[in-house]
């Protein structure tokens, strides 16, 4: 599998739409890793994620091979960037605490990866790897947006989002599992911010590439009389699989 560059050309909405991970995922994950001296943050974006390992990681190797995400990315002393997808050339071999995939695995070269994982992986080093489900804000909203996913952008989104709606469950996972833990992202949005995250979403973008119309602004005409006014919150769960080099 080639390199499926999704977010190129959204990369600065994707850096200021996107919810952001819950600190408490990043303090278990660093829980169960064997040491805090160095963590991998493949598939890494704008590296939301790799700024919150920063937090408790002396080190953070963060590799995202689009240059237009990369380009947004957030900059940290302790981070160090580097353009590649599933390969980390510049890591040496069992020196890595923890590995991490947020809302990337389903793009790669799975089998590529995983051996890059167990390579640069100390023994006892966990690998994680999740994603987000659709948002809950209100039933009456819950449906619209719903209605919107399996709708006029349902023929846009790419096969592998199958994964994402399976929790991962369905993908190949060689290492020892552990249990994922409860983690919820929450936001308090308005509407219009809610109308960005959308926008934000491979399936809109290459919708309107194709039809030349924005597909998110019937959504949010519909939205607006069951939101009201000012922010609502909203939660997204999250979803993945955890596991222990041998």
């Amino acid at each position: 599998m080639s390199f499926q560059d999704h977010f190129s050309t959204q990369a600065k909405t994707y850096a200021s739409a996107r919810p952001t991970y819950p600190p408490a995922l990043f303090a278990a994950l660093a829980k169960l890793s064997p040491g805090r001296a160095l963590a991998w943050d493949a598939g890494a974006g704008n590296g939301q994620a790799s700024v919150a390992l920063a937090a408790h990681f002396d080190r953070v190797v963060a590799t995202e091979p689009s240059t237009a995400q990369l380009a947004s990315a957030t900059q940290h002393p302790k981070i160090e960037y580097h353009q590649a997808a599933e390969t980390a050339p510049m890591l040496g071999d069992g020196t890595v605490d923890l590995v991490t995939v947020a809302q990337a695995v389903h793009w790669f070269d799975r089998p590529k990866f995983y051996r890059e994982a167990q390579r640069v992986l100390r023994p006892g080093g966990v690998v994680a790897l999740w994603a987000y489900e659709l948002s809950g804000i209100s039933p009456e909203v819950d449906a619209a947006v719903l209605r919107f996913y399996r709708g006029p952008i349902a023929p846009f989104w790419p096969p592998e989002r199958a994964h994402i709606e399976s929790g991962y469950r369905g993908i190949e996972f060689p290492f020892v599992e552990l249990a994922f833990p409860v983690a919820v992202m929450e936001l308090d949005w308005t509407l219009p911010q809610f109308a960005g995250y959308l926008r934000s979403w491979s399936a809109v973008v290459r919708y309107q590439k194709e039809n030349g119309a924005d597909p998110v602004a019937a959504l949010e005409a519909e939205l607006a009389p069951l939101w009201g006014e000012g922010a609502r919150r909203i939660t997204w769960p999250l979803v993945g699989r955890i596991g222990r080099a041998g």
